[in-house]
């Protein structure tokens, strides 16, 4: 069956499984809150519920509010985006419960993956290497496996939680704060893993569908970050050859088969610079559409979320692992309304102009906000993402740059200039990027995108 799809997120991820929805002919229904009436990915669908007042906890996040809506309007499917209750195990079983069919992994294995603690253990048990870490007594395993390590939350996400810690003295107030940062999404478990220094944060895409098939659609390469979340992501990773390539996805349709993956879905690696196999250990599993999906898609010419759709009607995966190819370079910058020279401070405010660069081929633009639209500090700062596709790397990452000067953006600050300087730095052009290069660098950076371009 084809349809309809109530969309059960907003912004630019809204808009573009509307997108996705339209080309297939399967109707889309968004939903909004108060302040989303008129947002642009709510005129992106073919018609719209109103789920409550701006704070997320009542809307957005709010189950019997989303189930009501796909109720009154006839959906029969869910896709829940990412963010929001896209990992809610609860979520997925409401929708079954009220005979909806939620696009996305069966709640046993978003519960399996939905902690990083358990996720690592059945990661193990997989045969995947994992860092030495702990759930438990951490002062005590942080000194039995030396510092530094890294603090994480056990069920956060974005970020939440996470700390460097560089000796036991500063063990007791970083685990005040990651506990209290951590207790926001309800969960104030804790974790530690053995901290690398030269880190590079490297994911592998994968596709399975209800009739056993488990596919990997090759690496990302996510390592530039501000506050532990990605800003820039970039397919195929640079450094990366073909046996490391088998090897990872290898590991990742193992861990999806492990736990009954059906869907998309992404296994993510914490790498140290230089790549190499035994370099290289699990970190986590998301089990959900990833914001950086964009240039797995140019590279392989698939439509990802046409295929969680096709899979969630039953359909089979027509094609093997041999018949994914790589097409070149994709980049992916994240356009926030974000100030980088206060330490990437969110902007929120009305945009009075929004001028996207022109797509032509080789440049995507996924919008989720215009001119006229309202940024209000309830949700995420994300205004859209802009993808370059090449031949290489290198023509990658100069059209995404020069596609980021071309937006122009008034009303609120935006990071455009900043990722554009990121881009030409030669620590990225020569691939020496490590996931703490933006904050290490962001002075420098900062300068460098308010200098007046060269006449």
């Amino acid at each position: 069956m084809s349809g309809p799809v109530l969309i059960a997120n907003r912004g630019e991820i809204a808009a573009r499984i509307a997108r996705s929805c339209r080309r297939l002919g399967w109707p889309s229904i968004a939903v909004f809150s108060d302040v989303d009436a008129t947002a642009q990915h709510v005129a992106a669908a073919d018609q719209a519920e109103h789920i409550g007042p701006a704070n997320p906890r009542e809307s957005y996040l709010c189950i019997p509010a989303l189930i009501a809506a796909a109720e009154r309007s006839g959906a029969r499917y869910v896709h829940p985006g990412y963010g929001f209750l896209s990992e809610n195990a609860d979520f997925a079983e409401a929708c079954a419960r009220a005979g909806l069919v939620f696009i996305g992994p069966p709640p046993a294995a978003i519960r399996a993956m939905g902690g990083k603690a358990e996720a690592r253990r059945l990661a193990a048990a997989s045969g995947l290497p994992c860092l030495p870490g702990a759930d438990d007594a951490l002062e005590e395993a942080a000194a039995r496996i030396g510092y530094p390590v890294m603090i994480k939350a056990v069920g956060g996400g974005g970020g939440r939680g996470m700390r460097r810690v560089a000796t036991a003295e500063e063990m007791p107030a970083a685990l005040e704060a990651a506990r209290r940062e951590a207790a926001i999404s309800g969960d104030d478990r804790l974790m530690l893993e053995k901290l690398v220094e030269q880190a590079r944060h490297i994911e592998v895409q994968i596709l399975a569908d209800t009739h056993g098939n488990v596919l990997h659609l090759h690496e990302r390469d996510c390592t530039l970050q501000r506050r532990h979340q990605k800003l820039v992501e970039e397919c195929p990773a640079p450094g990366m050859d073909a046996a490391l390539r088998a090897e990872l996805g290898r590991r990742a349709c193992t861990l999806a088969r492990a736990v009954g993956y059906v869907g998309a879905g992404t296994v993510e690696f914490i790498a140290e610079a230089p790549l190499h196999a035994d370099r290289i250990w699990f970190m986590e599993m998301n089990t959900r559409l990833q914001v950086e999906h964009p240039v797995t898609e140019m590279v392989t010419g698939l439509d990802l979320v046409e295929w969680q759709l096709r899979i969630a009607a039953g359909e089979k995966l027509p094609f093997a692992q041999s018949d994914i190819a790589l097409d070149g370079h994709a980049v992916e910058a994240r356009l926030c309304a974000e100030d980088p020279a206060r330490r990437f401070l969110p902007s929120p405010g009305r945009i009075t102009a929004l001028d996207w660069p022109e797509t032509v081929p080789g440049l995507r633009v996924d919008a989720g906000f215009r001119a006229g639209d309202l940024l209000t500090p309830y949700y995420d700062p994300l205004l859209g993402k802009i993808i370059a596709h090449a031949a290489t790397r290198e023509a990658a990452l100069e059209r995404l740059a020069a596609a980021l000067d071309a937006c122009r953006v008034e009303g609120v600050r935006v990071n455009a200039a900043f990722l554009a300087a990121a881009l030409r730095a030669p620590e990225m052009r020569a691939a020496h990027m490590t996931t703490g290069f933006l904050e290490a660098a962001r002075q420098r950076l900062v300068e460098e995108s308010m200098k007046e371009p060269a006449a």
